[in-house]
């Protein structure tokens, strides 16, 4: 399969892995045809890469750690609780949420069986869903993200329930901020930007007291935005002050902001985002944690297509653990653009001059990409 960018997609080309709507069900199956109809309809809705079928790659599959089950459940759950705070917003006196603890320890245990059973692969959520809310799917995001860290960390089953419950839930107190700033699609003036600040202060009096949800939990509500150097909020806490939990979650929840569409701005690529986050190292994130996060993301996606410094064109075949930013690639174009009858890889782990210069700009359409495809069902 190649991971391809919708715009770079064209009609006839067939889906290689499902397209999920906002609830996390499947929208479009695996070797649907694509027409232009769709394509645009793709692209409206915030879809960036697409996997799609083709015969000289069928054997490079990015496998799914998350379960379909999983996620849907885990994006119900999200979507149901934070409806039913931002329905609960105009009651006057205090309001009680004894369920949520309750509901999303069953959704933590699945992600956490989830991830147990990939302890060695890593991470790529290139999720091919329509962005309807990216609250909802970036909550789910962060707390895989987060419980996949903290199992490579070592912690227990019980901290990961701690750590993944404040993932899930860091974000809550946004169902407090109205939604024409939520949703705003231009820079905030200083006064919203002052509102939209206070969402980690609601999030933790939203969770502080709720009998099911620990509190290290609501403190990953309130702290996730607090950075080591003190320049984060609401408290401008500094290094050791901030809760462990909290600095994971304020790393990834930084990460999955920056590789996701929004309506202000285009997505980051994987390895943009890390340089971005290793800009701020010793900084704004604490630096042992960045350097595990390197080491589980996937920061060149399988499937990918990629341009060397050769001008050699291809995709990432393979992913190399111990090397995460240095893949195989699968050279499918030579230097001028000439497809090759005989593919053969490059394993930049081992070639230390060879790099990867360019992202999605293979020239797709002189790949034979319809041969050799499973007819639609």
């Amino acid at each position: 399969m190649l991971l391809m960018p919708i715009n770079k997609c064209h009609p006839g080309m067939r889906l290689a892995k499902n397209i999920y709507n906002e609830d996390g069900m499947v929208l479009l199956a695996v070797n649907v045809e694509l027409t232009q109809r769709l394509i645009d309809r793709l692209f409206s809705y915030g879809i960036d890469y697409i996997y799609i079928a083709d015969s000289r790659t069928d054997d490079v599959i990015q496998a799914d750690i998350i379960q379909d089950e999983t996620r849907s459940k885990a994006i119900h759950e999200i979507r149901h609780t934070f409806k039913k705070v931002m329905e609960d917003s105009n009651k006057r006196g205090a309001v009680s949420y004894y369920d949520i603890g309750r509901n999303f320890r069953d959704v933590m245990n699945m992600i956490i069986d989830d991830l147990s059973a990939h302890q060695g692969a890593m991470v790529m959520l290139n999720n091919m869903n329509i962005k309807d809310n990216y609250l909802f799917q970036h909550s789910v995001n962060v707390s895989i993200y987060a419980i996949m860290l903290g199992i490579s960390y070592g912690y227990s089953r019980e901290k990961l329930e701690t750590l993944g419950l404040g993932a899930l839930l860091h974000d809550i107190g946004k169902t407090k901020i109205p939604l024409g700033i939520l949703r705003k699609p231009s820079q905030l003036t200083s006064d919203e930007f002052r509102e939209m600040k206070n969402h980690t202060t609601y999030g933790f009096q939203i969770l502080k007291d709720e009998p099911n949800i620990p509190l290290l939990s609501a403190h990953c509500a309130l702290q996730h935005h607090e950075r080591i150097n003190g320049s984060g909020y609401p408290r401008g806490l500094q290094g050791p002050d901030i809760n462990e939990f909290a600095r994971w979650i304020g790393l990834v929840d930084s990460y999955d902001a920056m590789t996701t569409t929004r309506v202000y701005r285009r997505p980051l690529l994987p390895h943009e985002a890390m340089e971005q986050l290793f800009a701020g190292s010793g900084t704004m994130y604490d630096q042992s944690q960045i350097a595990l996060f390197r080491d589980k993301i996937a920061i060149y996606p399988l499937g990918i297509t990629v341009k060397l410094n050769t001008g050699e064109f291809g995709i990432v075949s393979k992913l190399n653990l111990t090397v995460p930013q240095r893949p195989v690639v699968r050279i499918l174009l030579d230097e001028t653009g000439r497809e090759l009858k005989e593919p053969y890889e490059i394993d930049l782990s081992i070639k230390h001059s060879i790099l990867i210069s360019e992202i999605g700009e293979i020239k797709i359409e002189e790949l034979d990409t319809e041969s050799g495809m499973p007819t639609l069902l």
